[in-house]
């Protein structure tokens, strides 16, 4: 998914860091791909002809096998190849624990989409059919097989993740091992890599010019430090975790560069009704709250005896003792989502 929004602020805030180059200037460069996210595309977009009685299908062999990411693979590296690019595909791997939300949201999105897929075969709807179709698309681990064993006969090199693609990219990027990144996920820039290439999907062959984004012109148009910009990152949406609602772009910006920080952006805005604070961010304020609700509950319950009372006391006393040591420990997710971008698990060296 990326970072919301984050390509119109720079666009508007940063404009300095972001420029049209033609697609010649990366003649003999090498460029780290995030594999997964071009694989997701060819899923999505390489498909049949559609028509009003007869929605579009992946393509697939005799054995029924899809080969949609396979013809959109191979078709982009040969492109690559031919405009002289050294791609390195980076593939994704095990993901953060706290990206568990975003991807229980994705299984939401999914279990909707099949039933409104459902309703539109009912209907003979060919054109519900495609979109509902492509919402149910997933670039499992056959899928990322088949392209590294096609990568690896072409003789282009692949690199698996430990954890993240584009942080590996990242690394790469940084560490001298390629010139740039190629990826569609503003997150790229949050792992702070030195430059971003987008708009390499080649979908329009007369137009050759593809766009780059340079971190450290990104940062300093946005006059902000690295751990700065992370938490401005953040407060737009990310993977990790979700937003706070009622903060938009502009007034995330506003509120990074008056209080440095999200620990002081929240003591500022803690008692301020048009923001929602999710429960994660805060979670000893969250935990008091269901406690103190309780209790007022308890206040309110009718019981037949006094013993009957001083027992769902008891009970309740037990509960809350059993999870005392989880709500101390309990940390912010902002927090963690913070240190998976600013520490993340990769692959080191060139």
């Amino acid at each position: 998914m990326g970072i919301k929004g984050l390509a119109k602020l720079l666009s508007d805030e940063a404009p300095e860091c972001i420029r049209e180059i033609p697609l010649n200037s990366l003649h003999g460069r090498k460029i780290a791909v995030d594999a997964s996210m071009q694989i997701y595309q060819f899923l999505i977009a390489i498909r049949t002809n559609a028509n009003a009685n007869n929605p579009a299908f992946q393509l697939t062999n005799a054995a029924g096998e899809t080969t949609s990411h396979i013809q959109g693979l191979f078709n982009r590296t040969i492109r690559f190849l031919t405009e002289g690019i050294r791609p390195v595909f980076v593939f994704d791997g095990r993901p953060p624990q706290f990206k568990s939300g975003e991807l229980k949201k994705r299984r939401e999105r999914r279990e909707k989409a099949k039933v409104e897929l459902k309703a539109a075969k009912e209907n003979d709807n060919a054109e519900e059919q495609t979109k509902q179709e492509k919402r149910l698309v997933v670039a499992g681990q056959k899928e990322n097989e088949d392209c590294r064993k096609l990568l690896r006969l072409m003789g282009v090199p692949v690199v698996k993740a430990p954890c993240e693609a584009e942080a590996q990219c990242a690394a790469l990027c940084k560490a001298g091992a390629v010139y740039a990144i190629g990826t569609e996920d503003m997150d790229a820039l949050t792992f702070a890599t030195p430059l971003l290439l987008r708009k390499m999907t080649f979908a329009n062959s007369s137009k050759s010019d593809i766009q780059m984004m340079d971190y450290s012109k990104a940062v300093k148009g946005l006059d902000l430090t690295h751990e700065q910009f992370v938490d401005l990152c953040i407060l737009l949406g990310c993977d990790y975790c979700d937003s706070i609602g009622g903060i938009g772009p502009k007034t995330a910006l506003k509120l990074i560069r008056e209080h440095k920080c999200i620990e002081n952006i929240l003591d500022h805005i803690k008692d301020e009704k048009k923001y929602r604070i999710p429960d994660e961010w805060i979670p000893k304020e969250a935990a008091k709250k269901k406690k103190d609700a309780a209790a007022e509950k308890e206040l309110g319950e009718d019981y037949d005896t006094e013993e009957e009372r001083e027992q769902n006391k008891n009970d309740n006393k037990n509960k809350e003792e059993s999870k005392e040591e989880e709500e101390v420990e309990a940390v912010p997710i902002y927090v963690e989502a913070r240190k998976l971008f600013l520490k993340h698990d990769v692959l080191e060296g060139k």
